[in-house]
């Protein structure tokens, strides 16, 4: 299985997201509603912003999902700057970098990391079994498929 983080994405891009929680939601709410917003309520297509920063609002049920709902950085409590940190490593397969490297770098807790990481690692071994000689996207792993039980 090859993974691609995102084969547009440049290296100062990806510093860029990198910058703070803000840019990182941006990224992602942009990645997760690029297609369309389809609620998971009630299934309507249409939306509005919600009311907090980088969020949707069903216009039928008044249902709200923020950009991290129903992905893997779903319910985590450190900065989602650092767990796009995380992610990327474990995708471009730097097995040097440990999860105590990691925390000293981010200023988290080394468990933090590792179950964060582990997370991850479990998403991939996951898409792995399903598509095991298929090129696996950045986006599978960030916002993963609506009819898939990956997150």
């Amino acid at each position: 299985m090859k993974i691609i983080f995102n084969e547009n994405l440049t290296k100062e891009q990806l510093e860029e997201i990198f910058v703070n929680d803000d840019k990182c939601l941006e990224y992602l709410a942009k990645i997760k509603w690029s297609e369309n917003f389809e609620c998971r309520k009630c299934g309507n297509d249409n939306s509005c912003d919600g009311k907090i920063p980088h969020s949707r609002r069903c216009t039928r049920c008044k249902n709200e999902e923020s950009a991290t709902a129903n992905t893997v950085f779903h319910n985590i409590k450190f900065p989602v700057s650092k767990a796009f940190y995380i992610v990327y490593n474990v995708c471009r397969n730097q097995k040097s970098l440990s999860t105590y490297d990691m925390a000293i770098q981010l200023g988290l807790r080394q468990i933090t990391c590792w179950n964060f990481k582990h997370k991850v690692e479990n998403k991939l071994v996951r898409l792995n079994n399903v598509s095991a000689n298929e090129t696996v996207s950045m986006l599978d792993i960030l916002i993963g498929n609506t009819e898939s039980p990956f997150l």
